[in-house]
């Protein structure tokens, strides 16, 4: 692989969960958002809720940044013109998601080399209209994913990934057989074990049902572990269609209708 000081930022990025108290000062904090800006987009359909309260912030963070869905300020330019969107919201939806994530990877990486960490906090979706509220967003605006950011007080290795080949196809998507699904699992299991990461964390999702339980933390790697994730929660779409709904956003055609 080629190398240079951007590829050595992105590579050794990892979620940080413990952080000093040290405050970023105001133009590093300038320099992560407009690196955050300077992402390729759609049509900049993001914006970013800062808090710097860090005693009230996940992992005690002294920063969090919340990303937001922002087609309200679309809105308002197109107003300006004497336009009004048309476009269904769901693809509005897809497009700013786009722009939102690009954004925020961006940011990730500018912290990184700026001698900070982060870590992805993805649940605000699930508590989307309770933000909406406490935060005054205005309607077609989402909280996609958040930030915490700060300056590290633990320095855990890089995460496993899958091989090259579970991930870059050429053309065509593979027919992937047997035994290289089971050598991608080998490296995220055999890499997550020898960094003892769920052990020392005490972390090992409880089965429901029926099945019983097999593993140890001797043998319970990534594989097991999101798959029980995946395998187990939130099988219903309805909480998040409605957490959609308060923020102003309907996936039918409402539009069309309401002319």
């Amino acid at each position: 692989m080629q190398d240079n000081p951007i590829l050595e930022a992105m590579l050794r990025r990892k979620s940080i969960r413990k952080y000093t108290s040290q405050i970023p000062p105001d133009d590093i904090i300038t320099s992560v958002v407009r690196a955050g800006q300077q992402a390729a987009f759609a049509s900049q359909l993001g914006s970013i809720m800062l808090s710097r309260d860090g005693k009230k912030h996940p992992l005690g963070a002294p920063l969090l940044f919340t990303i937001l869905v922002d087609l309200h300020k679309m809105e308002l330019i197109m107003a300006q013109r004497n336009w009004k969107m048309v476009t269904n919201d769901l693809s509005m939806l897809l497009f700013g998601i786009q722009d939102a994530s690009l954004m925020a990877e961006n940011m990730v990486i500018a912290a990184e080399s700026l001698g900070m960490g982060s870590c992805f906090l993805g649940m605000i979706p699930y508590a989307a209209a309770h933000f909406a509220r406490k935060h005054k967003l205005p309607r077609h605006v989402f909280p996609l994913v958040q930030l915490a950011m700060g300056y590290p007080d633990e320095a855990p290795p890089p995460r496993p990934r899958y091989p090259m080949d579970f991930v870059l196809f050429e053309d065509e998507y593979p027919e992937f057989n047997e035994q290289t699904v089971k050598e991608a699992m080998k490296v995220m299991d055999d890499g997550y074990m020898a960094q003892s990461y769920y052990r020392d964390a005490n972390l090992m999702i409880p089965l429901e049902g029926d099945r019983e339980e097999t593993y140890s933390f001797d043998t319970y790697g990534w594989t097991e572990h999101i798959s029980r994730k995946w395998g187990q929660w939130n099988s219903s779409v309805e909480e998040l269609l409605e957490q959609f709904a308060e923020c102003g956003f309907s996936f039918t055609d409402e539009k069309e209708q309401s002319k």
